[in-house]
């Protein structure tokens, strides 16, 4: 293990809980900015504007719509 790893471990019980949260939000930030696996965000994005995808979601409002004629409210 590096140093400054070493340091930052010495430190971690001396920080409050949301200072422990800001460094693990700050750390998990930093990760996927250099990794190259796309986020899952954009991934859902894609999935949403691709016809195939839009056309079974529709399909499968269909199949459903009856279910809607059973009188139950919205939760």
């Amino acid at each position: 293990m590096g140093g400054a790893l070493r340091q930052i471990e010495r430190q971690l019980p001396s920080l409050s809980r949301d200072e422990q949260l800001l460094l693990l939000e700050r750390l998990a930030r930093s990760l996927r900015a250099q990794s190259s696996i796309p986020a899952m965000g954009s991934d859902l994005e894609e999935m949403a504007a691709d016809p195939a995808i839009q056309r079974e979601l529709r399909n499968i409002d269909r199949d459903f719509a009856a279910t809607e004629l059973d009188g139950l409210e919205d939760a």
